[in-house]
């Protein structure tokens, strides 16, 4: 089971502060530093203000040197897909092939209007994400000297030359999650190479994951190509009282962290971790909210992580 931490900037995170994370998770051993692309905080003031995902993997990439980095995930709506092929091709190119390119259809509307981005029905933003894979894909390996042309229900694009390529040859892997019953698992199976699976239990993570393996079937895909992770928030103390005190400065109760995410000592920590490989997931996103409490990555990594090897 890899661990690789996740951080939600929108929250309330300095650049420094998201640096020194991924410094130390990448020190530490952890396998990817991982942020979520959003504009808006969520019942806080969000304070100093959102960062772009892109921009801040970027700087991150010149400053690290082994960690892989990633979105869970990007929004369709954010970016036109030609612009967003470029950015995550030059991140890629900037961290020598370290980038993980999770990308999904958009759901917090908020965020939208307070920013000026369009929010289209669902139908239509599941649309999107589908020609904005069949565009970013097709523009990272279509051969050099050739050109593309895309025409879809939304997307139109002409005479591309399809610059520049990732370093990655193909493209970085796709990450695409949710716990929808159709379209998500047949994206998955048609783009993806990671399916995540965020904030569910042990129980409804295996019934996802087979819809997701059926659909690779459907379409004669092996099921098995698929890495197949989960995201959880983390509190994990060595005692009660560290537990409480993480618990606090994130503003959640250690009762329902225990039953909805992946908290407690140690030993609990691991035995949840084992519940989510037995239904499947090979790697876990360990959502981690107070960014200054370095300790708290270091405990995972010198009592959890070796468990797990």
């Amino acid at each position: 089971m890899e661990l690789r931490i996740f951080t939600e900037p929108q929250q309330g995170a300095t650049y420094d502060q998201l640096l020194a994370v991924a410094q130390t998770a990448e020190k530490l051993g952890y396998g990817a530093f991982f942020r979520s692309d959003h504009y808006l905080a969520m019942n806080s003031d969000g304070l100093p203000g959102p960062s772009d995902a892109w921009i801040t993997l970027a700087g991150i990439a010149r400053e690290t040197s082994t960690i892989r980095l990633g979105t869970l995930v990007t929004s369709a709506t954010f970016r036109h897909p030609g612009p967003l092929a470029i950015s995550v091709a030059q991140v890629d190119q900037m961290s020598g092939g370290r980038v993980d390119f999770g990308i999904g259809a958009g759901w917090y509307e908020e965020e939208h209007r307070a920013y000026g981005i369009p929010f289209p029905a669902l139908r239509e933003r599941f649309e999107l994400l589908e020609e904005t894979l069949d565009v970013v894909t097709g523009l990272w390996r279509a051969p050099v000297g050739e050109t593309v042309d895309y025409a879809g229900k939304h997307i139109r694009i002409e005479n591309s030359p399809g610059l520049p390529k990732p370093h990655q040859a193909g493209g970085p892997p796709i990450l695409i999650g949710g716990t929808g019953k159709k379209k998500t698992p047949a994206l998955a199976a048609k783009f993806a190479s990671e399916f995540n699976i965020p904030f569910k239990s042990a129980a409804e993570t295996a019934e996802v994951f087979a819809r997701v393996r059926a659909a690779c079937v459907e379409i004669s895909r092996n099921p098995d190509e698929l890495i197949y992770s989960n995201a959880l928030v983390l509190c994990c103390g060595k005692n009660e009282a560290e537990i409480a005190k993480r618990a606090a400065a994130i503003g959640r109760d250690v009762d329902e962290l225990r039953e909805n995410g992946l908290a407690g000592t140690p030993a609990e920590v691991i035995d949840k971790i084992g519940t989510f490989a037995d239904a499947g997931a090979q790697r876990l996103y360990l959502q981690t909210l107070d960014l200054t409490d370095l300790d708290h990555l270091e405990l995972v990594a010198g009592e959890v992580m070796p468990a797990l090897k």
